[in-house]
């Protein structure tokens, strides 16, 4: 089962990332053209690319939620980091590449810039704009992060919630793009040299090529089978422990399946000594009930052995 309130959230979050970077990529567009800066047009392909890369973040939140049927019977929930790979491919490609090789190619045959004053309204638009995108995505790291009492950071980075790492990944590289951008333009304009302008561009696409790369590395982690760490862990053993029909859980197999969905397998010691076709249907009863938490999407049970330790999940 999902969370109905935190997915429509979150989808807010992509669509506000995605109008915000829309707008800027079509303004810092006109303004590269008009000044011929080279940090203005990295910036351009920028934005360009984090908006192509919000359309695949909003496949990944549609097509990861869809219900589960015979062939997916653990649901599409891994359908989100295909899609977040996807973008975060694009980002490197459409993004890193092309400003690294437009400041290489301005660093062998440099060009003037004119009209500093157009760059410069465009860079404080685009930071309110992409401001407002981050605090937007960092809300929702918040409450993330309060929901499984970690810190914003750390549940930003490393949990599984894909699709808010790409957006706030890429919002706080585009904030620090546009400073790289305006140092480089500014210095062009004092020094009457382009080469700040390219260094600035080369800056930038190395920046997106760090995100990038953090990001699809993330993605191919969970593609091939995450387990979670010892927060989501501890969760999922309590939701176990605290159901009044298990005694004791003696191993627990845990794997995400999607974004803040859990795949448990676990051997349980039950309450009281019933008959065999009574404990199997006890265990496919308890089976359905765990499945009620939104972060167990699938739960197999099956009986520990009198001689095997307890876990703690304390």
């Amino acid at each position: 089962m999902s969370d109905a309130p935190a997915a429509k959230s979150q989808l807010k979050t992509v669509l506000v990332a995605f109008a915000a970077n829309l707008l800027v990529a079509i303004a810092k567009s006109v303004a590269a053209f008009v000044t011929g800066s080279a940090s203005m047009l990295a910036e351009a392909a920028h934005s360009w690319a984090d908006a192509g890369n919000e359309i695949f973040l909003l496949i990944a939140e549609r097509r990861s939620v869809k219900p589960a049927n015979a062939t997916h019977p653990l649901g599409f929930g891994r359908e989100a980091y295909v899609w977040s790979l996807f973008a975060a491919v694009g980002l490197f490609t459409a993004g890193a590449v092309v400003s690294v090789q437009h400041g290489i190619s301005e660093l062998i045959d440099p060009e003037p810039a004119s009209d500093f004053s157009v760059a410069y309204i465009v860079l404080a638009v685009a930071f309110v704009l992409e401001g407002i995108s981050f605090a937007q995505s960092l809300v929702q790291a918040r409450k993330g992060a309060a929901r499984f009492n970690r810190r914003p950071l750390d549940y930003a980075l490393n949990s599984s919630n894909t699709t808010l790492r790409a957006v706030l990944a890429e919002d706080a590289a585009a904030l620090i793009g546009l400073v790289v951008a305006f140092l480089g333009i500014l210095l062009h304009q004092l020094t009457g040299n382009a080469v700040w302008d390219a260094l600035g561009s080369i800056a930038i696409g190395l920046l997106l090529g760090v995100v990038a790369v953090v990001l699809i590395n993330r993605n191919r982690r969970f593609i091939v089978g995450q387990t979670p760490g010892d927060s989501a862990r501890r969760i999922a053993g309590r939701v176990l422990t605290n159901h009044p029909e298990i005694a004791r859980v003696t191993y627990l197999h845990l794997e995400f399946v999607g974004p803040e969905q859990l795949f448990a397998v676990a051997a349980v010691d039950l309450v009281g000594n019933h008959r065999e076709e009574e404990v199997a249907r006890q265990l496919r009863e308890i089976e359905r009930s765990i499945e009620g938490n939104s972060l167990i999407r699938k739960a197999v049970l099956t009986l520990s052995v009198s001689d095997e330790p307890s876990i703690d999940f304390d």
